[in-house]
């Protein structure tokens, strides 16, 4: 099958923008998260006096991290893991985009929420605020659900 043919057989079917849009920046969003996640960690590794030395080895200086630089770097990691959860909700959301009914505005709003939720999870977690931080957590991953949950109906009802 030619490359184009084989890109128009499996490209999403025509929806209108505002349809697909939450979820399409819901996932780009998500992803900006991950990278954002990465300026506590900078401002830590700082903190303890990263040199180039320190790039040979550069989990050999967690130990030199302040208290809130080792939360910003498992809140790093955590970024990760939550990113590859939602990336794939969000992008079954988009595949069913199609046959979405009337839950599609609850769809919509737990998209955008996904990444406030998890800014407000890297926030809390450098700032050691654990209950904020589980209600974040726990928020983000109940959003990353319910798109999992509404992106598998509509696949299921078409």
């Amino acid at each position: 099958m030619p490359p184009l043919t084989l890109l128009a057989a499996t490209s999403l079917p025509a929806m209108p923008p505002a349809t697909v849009a939450p979820f399409a920046w819901s996932l780009v969003l998500s992803g900006a998260v991950v990278i954002l996640s990465l300026f506590p960690l900078a401002a830590g590794r700082a903190k303890a006096d990263f040199t180039p030395a320190d790039l040979a080895a550069p989990r050999a200086m967690f130990e030199r991290l302040p208290a809130w630089g080792k939360r910003a770097s498992w809140a790093h990691q955590n970024s990760f893991e939550a990113f590859t959860l939602h990336a794939p909700a969000c992008l079954l959301v988009l595949l069913a985009a199609p046959n979405l009914t009337t839950t599609a505005g609850l769809s919509a709003i737990v998209a955008w929420l996904h990444p406030l939720l998890r800014l407000g999870y890297i926030s809390a977690y450098v700032a050691n605020v654990p209950p904020l931080r589980s209600l974040c957590w726990a928020g983000a991953i109940l959003c990353t659900g319910l798109l999992y949950s509404e992106g598998l109906r509509a696949l299921l009802q078409g």
